[in-house]
């Protein structure tokens, strides 16, 4: 049982980092690395602490674009105290700074007083993201539920989206190669392209110096995980495999992934 994509309360995750790895391995999970968005701070808390059958590798989840689509790359098994990927997370983290001031105002706008603040109330010191807006605005009665913040606040077209210009794809995978880490494209079917503009896609991430595909992510759909094999496989990239785990709910994955089935030398935890 593997898990290489999940994310903790660091992020938009809703259990401690401790909570998460405890009960990763209670659930015989014995390769797992925390991927929270553009932080690593949930990794830092846990690395010397992680339970001893339980093998804890580095990660992250890295905002970047590619053309004028936003793509998340996940860094594995980097060096934690690489120079190049500090710098990095503090600029995306001040790129995250300034989105939430931005979707704060928007809110504002729409008679939502205090939204920044209450944002960061519920972020408690996590990166920020449009979860906490949702949270929040659950918690203020301004809507019902996180569905209907994002239906009619914070998704694509609505007041709360903000348009943000994330590093390149190239720099990012440059960044986590360069610190000692392997480079995977994450959910590559959550960004809703066609089939050729997937393959080129792929085609930039792996000419990058990209190292795997992600071919389990969460619960997927028939056909998807053959789908996203041939795309690794005719790039002779490796596969990766996770929950995406962030909270218990009816739809989402549980922790772990079983790779038995995936063929001795395809997977990229044989190499970390």
């Amino acid at each position: 049982m593997i898990d290489f994509h999940t994310h903790s309360a660091a992020s938009d995750g809703a259990l401690p980092a401790s909570d998460l790895i405890a009960r990763a391995a209670a659930e015989g999970v014995s390769r797992f690395a925390l991927t929270d968005h553009d932080t690593v701070h949930g990794y830092l808390s846990v690395y010397q602490e992680s339970p001893p059958d339980l093998d804890l590798i580095s990660g992250v989840e890295l905002s970047c674009q590619w053309g004028r689509v936003g793509i998340h790359v996940v860094g594995l098994g980097f060096r934690i105290e690489a120079a190049e990927m500090k710098a990095h997370l503090v600029i995306l983290d001040a790129a995250r700074k300034d989105r939430a001031e931005r979707i704060a105002h928007r809110l504002e706008r729409e008679g939502m007083q205090g939204a920044l603040e209450g944002a960061l109330a519920v972020a408690a010191g996590a990166q920020i993201g449009r979860p906490h807006f949702a949270r929040w605005m659950v918690s203020a009665g301004h809507v019902a539920n996180e569905q209907e913040a994002f239906k009619r606040f914070l998704g694509s077209g609505k007041p709360g989206d903000i348009s943000i210009l994330w590093p390149a794809l190239q720099e990012t995978v440059e960044v986590i190669t360069r610190s000692g880490g392997v480079a995977v494209l994450a959910h590559p079917l959550h960004y809703r392209m066609t089939a050729t503009r997937l393959r080129a896609l792929a085609d930039a991430f792996c000419e990058a110096g990209g190292g795997a595909i992600e071919i389990i992510n969460g619960r997927p759909k028939p056909g998807e995980r053959e789908q996203l094999w041939r795309l690794a496989s005719a790039r002779n990239l490796r596969v990766s495999v996770g929950s995406d785990f962030h909270r218990d709910t009816p739809y989402g994955a549980s922790l772990g992934v079983s790779v038995t089935d995936i063929p001795e030398g395809m997977g990229v935890w044989e190499t970390l």
